[in-house]
């Protein structure tokens, strides 16, 4: 059987995803179900990519004939939407939160950032308009649009505030997954590259010529890591959110 990519049926997805589908009565292996194999996926992608994810992969690892699974997920469109949903549903955002807006934000970010770097392959699918919303997703963007709520903004502004956010996340974690995928492709690390580019880097970025890149190279300024990038950008962001929400309070 062919897997499928794009969009599926959005009917057959949705019910996969707020598991309103009833699960086959015979047939299938008994233990198999949609969690077990979304699980399965989910270990497969971690390991390898989603690039390298399949059908007949999936089986494998579950001990079970390809088609076998068909009878519970349709398809790979609708495997990736639960596994996209699945791994979302490991942030840690409660339902009861009594700080600021920007406080709600911070953690809807850093929530955001820390299943991106438990699943790298997320970032690449988790593009709005392409997965369709089931509970964990639901969840989450209730939460980042009550974050913003009752501050004087209109309803567009906020989800254009919850969007903007989202997207700084996205790239900062895309920057991040597309360096581990080059350290899984290469036979040489990030950190091996660097050290072996660096002598030749320095012969070549002269002073006299890139004063500006010389000065801050030799400072140290590119050794950042990768947590005190994504918290200084978050907070300029929100810096200027804030001056938007003020704007707006002052009439």
């Amino acid at each position: 059987m062919a897997e499928k990519t794009g969009r599926s049926d959005p009917t057959r997805t949705l019910a996969l995803l707020w598991r309103a589908k009833e699960p086959p009565a015979r047939g299938p292996k008994p233990g198999l179900s949609v969690d077990r194999i979304v699980a399965a996926a989910i270990a497969l992608a971690d390991e390898a990519g989603v690039a390298a994810l399949s059908m007949r992969k999936v089986a494998e690892r579950l001990g079970v004939g390809t088609m076998s699974l068909y009878t519970y997920v349709p398809g790979k469109d609708e495997l990736l939407n639960l596994m996209v949903d699945t791994v979302l549903a490991e942030a840690d955002r409660p339902e009861a939160f009594s700080g600021t807006w920007r406080e709600a934000l911070e953690l809807h970010a850093r929530a955001d950032r820390a299943v991106a770097l438990r699943h790298p392959w997320l970032v690449s699918l988790s593009t709005p308009g392409l997965m369709l919303l089931g509970p964990a997703e639901t969840a989450r963007s209730e939460f980042a649009m009550r974050a913003v709520s009752g501050i004087g903004l209109t309803q567009r502004e906020m989800v254009d505030i919850v969007n903007l956010v989202d997207g700084y996340v996205r790239g900062v974690a895309q920057i991040t997954a597309d360096i581990g995928a080059a350290d899984r492709e290469s036979d040489v690390d990030y950190e091996e590259w660097w050290d072996k580019a660096t002598p030749m880097l320095e012969r070549f970025i002269q002073q006299s010529r890139y004063p500006t890149l010389y000065a801050a190279w030799y400072s140290g300024a590119f050794e950042t890591s990768p947590s005190e990038g994504f918290e200084f950008g978050l907070q300029r962001l929100l810096d200027g959110v804030e001056r938007f929400v003020d704007e707006r309070a002052r009439g």
